[in-house]
């Protein structure tokens, strides 16, 4: 029992870490979305993936045969894993690449801008999910042997990311940088799941450590902003 409790703890904490850029990628889509819908839209998108996680965790034969090599190319063998993190990974280069491009350039010339819809906003969570939730069941079945503790874990996990995603969604919306930042995070991770895709596995201990190192460097430029403005302020308040 002891054992068990100790593999639901470590495999919660590290549940919670690969969640990061799943709830970064629902802030970001969310906030296309009218106010009253941002909300809901982001507690959807979670409490589908963690029932997308529970039904891969319950057909972990299935996801067993997913790393068997389909077919070969260039000497090296393909398998259901390997596609869908190579489809994902371009699915988020392309995706944060446009959003990144649209915050700096605008719409291109002559472009109609359609607004977002809820459905659009979770169909593309959904597919992420998929991407992202193959990738932490198969970090569960690595780590423990009941299903119950992979299960326990994934859903106190979510509950955690249901409660971390709204001040995180706020900060992103408040602050422009950070959601630059934040899309720089989708493109890494999108390099990770297409470079993994393709047998060179990236360890996630690096990612994590850029995106953490940048958050950091983030949050010192806008203390220091933040101080920068204040004396500006009061000057003009004295000039007047």
């Amino acid at each position: 029992m002891t054992e068990s409790l100790i593999a639901l703890a470590t495999l919660t904490i590290l549940e919670i870490v690969l969640g990061v850029d799943n709830v970064i990628f629902i802030s970001i889509l969310s906030g296309k979305l009218p106010p009253d819908q941002q909300k809901r839209a982001r507690r959807v998108g979670l409490l589908a993936a963690m029932f997308m996680r529970l039904a891969l965790l319950s057909a972990i034969v299935w996801i067993a045969r997913l790393t068997t090599p389909l077919f070969e190319l260039f000497g090296r063998g393909f398998s259901g894993r390997d596609l869908i993190l190579l489809g994902g990974g371009v699915f988020l280069l392309a995706k944060a690449t446009y959003e990144i491009h649209e915050k700096l350039e605008g719409p291109a010339p002559g472009t109609v801008r359609t607004a977002a819809t809820f459905a659009s906003v979770i169909g593309q969570v959904m597919l992420l999910d998929l991407v992202f939730s193959l990738d932490s069941v198969i970090t569960a079945i690595g780590m423990a042997n009941d299903l119950w503790v992979m299960m326990t874990a994934v859903v106190l996990a979510v509950l955690v990311m249901l409660v971390a995603a709204e001040p995180i969604s706020t900060v992103v919306e408040e602050h422009p940088t950070l959601k630059i930042l934040a899309l720089s995070f989708l493109l890494l991770i999108g390099v990770s799941l297409v470079a993994d895709g393709l047998g060179q596995h990236i360890s996630k201990g690096y990612i994590y450590f850029a995106m953490g190192f940048s958050v950091m460097v983030e949050v010192i430029n806008l203390r220091v902003r933040r101080h920068t403005r204040a004396p500006v302020g009061l000057h003009r308040k004295f000039d007047r």
